[in-house]
């Protein structure tokens, strides 16, 4: 007797209505020239970041600091939306307006970090499993009220001598794809990242099988659970060569081997990719964004940056916990976050960084 094919919930499992707000929030994201500000460090994190510039990592300097984000006057016309971190999306400026607020008035979309984290993966050394789907239901509800209109979960890939594992690979996949479920049902657009990390010897040709088999998982789970794939984004790793392999790709191959991997394996359905920096520097991952989309040939997808470090690094070094340098962290900021929108459009021009710093 022949099997039946296993069920699974439809595309069109996520009711009409909640479709269109997914959708119409999605395409808010993905507008021309602009990008994703991740500022969902988490408190270990963002201490280590202050710890680099001197500065005690305490509820108010971290305040400040996002507020000096935030509040950056143009950061709008490169940044259409924000990720927040539980703590930040219940705090608000010195004046009292929620930062959700401050955002949403500037036409930036707030987004709120789900997920509780990297842990390590049973019977698996050296691989993790991110966790969160415990109660993630009733926090989506509390974040959706909050002013949250999308949200993010980082799966964690490594590669190294016989990782990852499929086992890896098939339980993060499964875990993503949970989430973004969960997010739809609460009209929430679902930012799905699975982060192949650059961390170790591997060549770009690695990277790329690693990544193709990652994401060929992600898209068969995301079916599985009836994911609405016009009412989510994907925050991937770029193809790069990793970080300690004696061959580094240059930046057209990089780009040329990005796209190919993504054609291969991400619906056209999906709105918007929006790049994770993933330890590159400020420079490289414009120029990496910038030449995907100068290439030739349709590109089915809105490609653009959910980028961290790449936009706050320079930001942070220049405030370096002083409220009297405020003005020079946003100055900082807005140059990396134009930089990056120019890269959007495939404008950006290495010239550019100079005579825009020296203006």
């Amino acid at each position: 007797a022949s099997r039946k094919p296993p069920e699974h919930r439809s595309h069109e499992s996520t009711e009409p209505m909640n479709q269109q707000v997914l959708q119409t929030t999605a395409a808010e994201i993905c507008t021309p020239g602009r990008g994703i500000l991740a500022a969902d460090e988490s408190s270990g994190t963002i201490a280590k970041r202050f710890a680099s510039i001197d500065t005690e990592s305490t509820e108010e300097n971290r305040r400040f600091y996002r507020e000096m984000l935030f509040t950056a006057e143009g950061a709008a016309q490169s940044i259409s939306g924000v990720i927040l971190f539980d703590e930040t999306l219940r705090q608000s400026t010195a004046d009292g307006v929620p930062f959700a607020k401050v955002l949403a008035d500037q036409n930036t979309v707030p987004g709120i970090k789900v997920d509780k984290g990297a842990k390590p993966l049973a019977g698996h050394p050296g691989e993790t499993v991110t966790e969160g789907l415990d109660g993630l239901n009733d926090r989506l509800v509390e974040y959706r009220e909050l002013g949250a209109r999308f949200a993010k979960w980082r799966a964690v890939i490594k590669i190294g001598e016989g990782l990852p594992s499929a086992a890896c690979i098939h339980t993060n996949a499964h875990a993503l794809a949970r989430y973004a479920a969960l997010c739809q049902e609460n009209g929430i657009v679902p930012i799905v990242e699975p982060e192949v990390l650059m961390d170790g010897p591997h060549t770009i040709e690695r990277c790329f099988e690693v990544t193709e088999e990652t994401l060929h998982c992600v898209f068969h789970e995301l079916r599985l659970q009836g994911v609405c794939l016009e009412g989510m984004l994907l925050k991937p790793n770029m193809v790069l060569s990793g970080t300690e392999c004696p061959e580094q790709a240059g930046v057209e191959q990089v780009a040329a081997e990005t796209l190919r991997c993504f054609r291969r394996t991400v619906p056209a359905a999906v709105p918007g990719i929006m790049f994770l920096s993933g330890g590159q520097s400020d420079l490289d991952a414009t120029a990496h964004l910038d030449a995907m989309n100068r290439m030739a040939g349709e590109k089915p997808w809105f490609l653009s940056y959910s980028y961290g470090r790449a936009l706050q690094a320079a930001a942070l070094k220049a405030w370096s916990g002083k409220p009297a340098k405020r003005d020079a962290g946003q100055r900082a900021f807005l140059h990396r976050a134009s930089m990056n929108g120019a890269a959007q459009k495939g404008a950006w021009r290495s010239s550019m960084e100079e005579a825009l710093q020296n203006a």
